[in-house]
């Protein structure tokens, strides 16, 4: 058939159908998976993750790959790690730059500064604490780590100065890398706890000591997640702090670096936040 008739003929039946008053075709159906459950939830919240003392960013790698394939924004900024109230203030302009809903996690030091940064922001859905201090008003972290027995931290760290801005010299803690395997991870590899050793960031001394200011836990949801292998927080200090908080409360054998040796544990807690609060 010459190419022109042959083009003419398939186009015949459509031309026909339309002339005739045939139904127009159905319209696609719409898409389902992650996206189309988004649309009906809403926005999907960005999880902001926050470490703590002696640790940095790169602890929350785990759960940042879990949480980027369920689909989630993640931010995971660099706690500054000098005073509780100059690293919230810190945390508040990282949120203030991210569009619609969050959930905060907060990991050992990292959760009196989620606490804090939560304060009055409406678009915090959730608090979820990872092995974490959850202080109320005029609290200390170095307080409350010490409220009950168990922290073996205070034989393992070194005391060293840095300059102050203003001038003058603060005074910061680093574990000793001989130590830090078994204290802060025992359940983590040597391999990999020699890196987290090498890589630690120090915790000024007057950010443990500071005293905490209103907490956000009493008006937000909260979940937490214990530790029951912690050494740098005894155990019972994250259960009765959780308690007090009215946290949904989960509890596993690990150490104080959960988020390294749990990952799967940890995005499980933080997506049933998630969950509930959507």
């Amino acid at each position: 058939m010459h190419p022109k008739r042959r083009t003419l003929a398939l186009a015949l039946p459509a031309t026909l159908a339309a002339l005739m008053g045939a139904a127009p075709a159905a319209p696609a159906a719409p898409a389902s998976g992650p996206a189309a459950g988004a649309d009906r939830h809403g926005p999907k919240p960005t999880i902001v993750l926050v470490h703590g003392a002696f640790a940095d960013a790169s602890s929350w790698s785990g759960t940042i790959r879990r949480l980027q394939r369920a689909g989630y924004p993640v931010l995971a900024p660099a706690n500054p790690l000098r005073g509780l109230a100059a690293d919230t203030a810190y945390l508040r302009g990282v949120l203030a730059a991210v569009e619609g809903p969050v959930v905060l996690v907060g990991h050992s030091y990292g959760g009196a500064v989620i606490s804090g940064a939560a304060l009055g922001d409406s678009r915090v859905r959730a608090l979820v604490y990872i092995a974490a201090f959850t202080p109320d008003k005029g609290e200390s972290a170095a307080e409350l780590a010490a409220k009950f027995p168990g922290s073996t931290l205070g034989d393992a760290v070194n005391p060293r100065s840095y300059p102050l801005p203003g001038g003058g010299t603060g005074t910061e803690l680093v574990i000793d890398q001989a130590t830090f395997h078994r204290q802060f991870a025992a359940d983590v590899c040597t391999a990999d706890a020699a890196v987290m050793a090498a890589t630690q960031r120090p915790v000024a001394t007057a950010a443990l000591e500071e005293k905490a200011g209103e907490a956000a836990w009493k008006t937000i949801l909260s979940w937490a997640l214990i530790a029951t292998a912690d050494k740098n927080i005894p155990p019972a200090a994250e259960r009765w702090m959780a308690r007090r908080a009215g946290s949904h409360i989960t509890e596993v054998d690990a150490s104080h670096a959960v988020a390294v040796s749990r990952p799967a544990v940890v995005t499980d807690v933080i997506l049933d936040a998630v969950r509930a609060t959507r």
